[in-house]
């Protein structure tokens, strides 16, 4: 990247200090129900569809309404957004917030979907 913006130096800033993991475990995880997807993309985008057993909390209020929706900061997360910048920011800021077990999926919904996961309408 010749002269990243100053997203995208906040977004790999937030990836050092996150997990990231490949859409295949991501979608193992969410069917066993060993982890809560999150889709923290915009309402539009959502409707479009998303990753089958996903949870929908935009990147605007993820942090205003992830306690009423996960209470337990143990409780496995792992945020999708588009490409993977979002859901970074986001997992970096549950992290802040006290959740222990935050990941993102590397690349997003469109990884999810160029893996021929399962998506909802």
């Amino acid at each position: 990247m010749k002269n990243p913006t100053r997203y995208q130096k906040l977004v790999a800033n937030a990836k050092r200090n996150i997990n990231e993991i490949p859409p295949a475990q991501a979608a193992g995880e969410s069917q066993r129900g060993d982890a809560i997807l999150i889709d923290v993309r915009e309402e539009s985008e959502w409707r479009e569809g998303h990753a089958q057993n996903a949870t929908h909390l935009s990147r605007g209020v993820i942090e205003v309404e992830i306690e009423e929706k996960i209470s337990d900061t143990r409780q496995p997360i792992i945020c999708y957004c588009g490409g993977g910048g979002r859901s970074a920011l986001a997992a970096e800021s549950l992290q802040k917030m006290g959740y222990e077990n935050v990941r993102s999926i590397a690349g997003g919904f469109k990884a999810w979907q160029e893996a021929n996961l399962p998506i909802d309408r």
